[in-house]
């Protein structure tokens, strides 16, 4: 598989929208890259495909910017590019949720990192004995594509119904370390802040979320495929399309 796909944000002000937008698509219009970039007040978004050396020069465009300097995209491989143009897109928020007082540039909620995490769902709990809830912040058709054993899961229609459903069930996860998590981190990031901003304690977002706990750990826990937002539909627990598990 000699195709590098790669998806990456982060949470930073951004002023120079317009102008940033025409100068990313450039570069990636140069690269021949495929794929979707999203821009907002908030921060980045982005899922590109391309050649090695194709993701590698535009990643090296991309940490020229102080902004961007520490974006460390998460990888994983096809046979081609699930991708069928490039978009570079400015929006509102680059994930929406409706709700401006979550900031997670101001500071992040607490992260659990994905060997850790595995470590507390093979013991049982986290280490200070607390039982582990895992709470699926994603939407219904993603969530039946696969998801965490036992996790909780709203069966979302939209990220925008995830606050009215935490508040209406907010007594599930007392004296429970909760542990929220998304595709690549970006939900569950500011699902985490918004719970924080509840008063609900112990609780954690998965660092770089699903792919990251499949490409840092062997799956265990996991169930299913994990649903991507491209041509491969999903992608197994070897990070390959899902379709070419059996290859």
């Amino acid at each position: 598989m000699s195709i590098v796909n790669i998806s990456a944000y982060k949470f930073i002000s951004l002023a120079d929208l317009p102008a940033l937008r025409e100068r990313l698509r450039a570069r990636c219009e140069a690269l021949a890259l495929k794929g979707t970039i999203l821009l907002a007040p908030e921060g980045i978004n982005l899922f590109l495909a391309g050649s090695r050396a194709q993701i590698d020069g535009f990643m090296a465009t991309l940490h020229d910017d102080p902004r961007f300097a520490d974006i460390a995209p998460k990888e994983s491989l096809s046979d081609g590019i699930p991708f069928g143009r490039l978009r570079v897109r400015l929006k509102r928020e680059i994930i929406t949720m409706r709700l401006p007082t979550i900031r997670p540039e101001g500071g992040r909620a607490p992260a659990v990192d994905a060997p850790t995490l595995q470590r507390w769902l093979d013991q049982g709990h986290d280490d200070d004995g607390r039982e582990v809830l895992l709470l699926d912040t994603r939407n219904a058709y993603e969530t039946a594509a696969g998801k965490f054993a036992q996790a909780v899961d709203y069966r979302l229609a939209s990220f925008t119904a995830f606050p009215a459903a935490i508040a209406a069930d907010r007594t599930r996860y007392a004296g429970k370390t909760v542990v929220s998590y998304c595709t690549g981190g970006i939900r569950c990031e500011k699902a985490a802040l918004h719970m924080q901003g509840l008063g609900m304690q112990h609780v954690y977002q998965l660092d770089g979320g699903i792919l990251k706990y499949l490409e840092q750990t062997d799956g265990a826990h996991w169930q299913g495929d994990c649903f991507v937002f491209d041509g491969r539909g999903a992608v197994d627990k070897r990070l390959r399309p899902a379709q070419d598990a059996g290859a």
